[in-house]
């Protein structure tokens, strides 16, 4: 009874393990999550950096006139400096992950779970409860060992600081930072 369910995105995934073969099936990644992808993704956002110099320019930081004012600049803002608040929120999460020597133990329980579940399915295909189990699943049962430790590292609480600190650098930026003067000449140029 081997049924295949058809996946949309099964074959761009295999075109993508193509690129990297060895390197994703050694890790072990799902078919989506290669290193090329996660690589062209990177690319994609380095490029449509803006510079960090106009970013954190002091002159260019004003208090909005009324929150109408203060909407349009987190959308534009938001907008404009999209990738830079990207990698704000990856070195927050860096940061957390690198200041908490129990989150960094988590996470290599985790890994070594699914490795060796990897390796396991190597071996043989792993079938519980009458049921193989995918890629997908496999993660979900790496998740499911090493989530004891991942409470005793605190990382609900970690999570909530990264996501309680993005919230305030990047929205304060968002709000705080005046809208470059092409910005402004769109605005004023927009039909009502």
């Amino acid at each position: 009874m081997d049924m295949k369910v058809d996946d949309p995105f099964a074959a761009e995934a295999e075109a993508d393990l193509l690129v990297a073969p060895s390197i994703a099936m050694r890790l072990g990644l799902p078919k989506g999550l290669s290193p090329h992808v996660a690589k062209e993704w990177l690319d994609r956002r380095r490029k449509s950096i803006r510079p960090w110099a106009s970013f954190v320019d002091q002159r260019k930081f004003s208090k909005p006139r009324n929150f109408g004012e203060l909407c349009q600049r987190g959308v534009r803002n938001l907008d404009t400096y999209h990738s830079n608040y990207t990698f704000i929120f990856m070195g927050l999460i860096l940061y957390c992950i690198i200041s908490s020597p129990m989150l960094l133990i988590a996470l290599a329980v985790f890994a070594g779970a699914l490795y060796i579940i990897h390796l396991k399915s190597l071996e043989s295909k792993l079938v519980i409860f009458g049921r193989e189990l995918t890629s997908g699943h496999q993660l979900g049962l790496a998740g499911c060992v090493s989530f004891p430790v991942f409470w005793l590292a605190g990382a609900g609480t970690a999570v909530f600081w990264v996501l309680g600190a993005t919230l305030a650098v990047i929205g304060s930026h968002a709000a705080f930072r005046e809208l470059e003067s092409s910005d402004i000449d769109e605005i004023l140029m927009e039909p009502v």
